[in-house]
């Protein structure tokens, strides 16, 4: 495993450490073997361990709620909004494309996930946006 050579009192020592599990270890000193135990001082950690408390589960959380026809879109990177093609009203089906923006110097198209009516439009033409800004909701 490791090799270590010791000079102790003008003698050498060529010791090998064959196995060490917890505070046992098995080595090897100039062909010997000998099991010794190794005492180690437990030092504590600076460092404060983060203790949460476990979330409640609510008893209601398989209902579907109103809100929940509700969806909102939001913007998957940063950019530029480069052209917005829906406005409010306007009924959309899955894949229809609702906008083009620009994130990375790179043209994307966003495209709804749902079909629709596009409801609370946020964003113009040139409108600068930041990850998870919301931009329309779909109902």
């Amino acid at each position: 495993m490791k090799h270590f050579k010791f000079v102790i009192k003008g003698h050498d020592y060529e010791v090998e450490v064959k196995r060490f599990e917890d505070s046992l270890a098995e080595i090897e000193v100039n062909g010997t073997l000998y099991e010794v135990e190794v005492q180690a001082e437990k030092r504590a950690s600076k460092t404060p361990t983060l203790v949460r408390k476990e979330v409640p589960r609510a008893r209601d959380a398989h209902v579907i709620r109103k809100d929940a026809a509700i969806h909102q879109v939001k913007a998957p990177l940063p950019g530029i909004i480069m052209q917005v093609l829906v406005k409010d009203g306007d009924m959309v089906k899955r894949g229809d494309k609702l906008l083009v923006y620009e994130a990375m110097k790179m043209e994307n198209n966003l495209v709804a996930e749902r079909d629709g009516k596009v409801k609370n439009l946020k964003v113009m033409p040139g409108d600068s946006i930041l990850q998870d800004d919301l931009l329309l909701e779909i109902e």
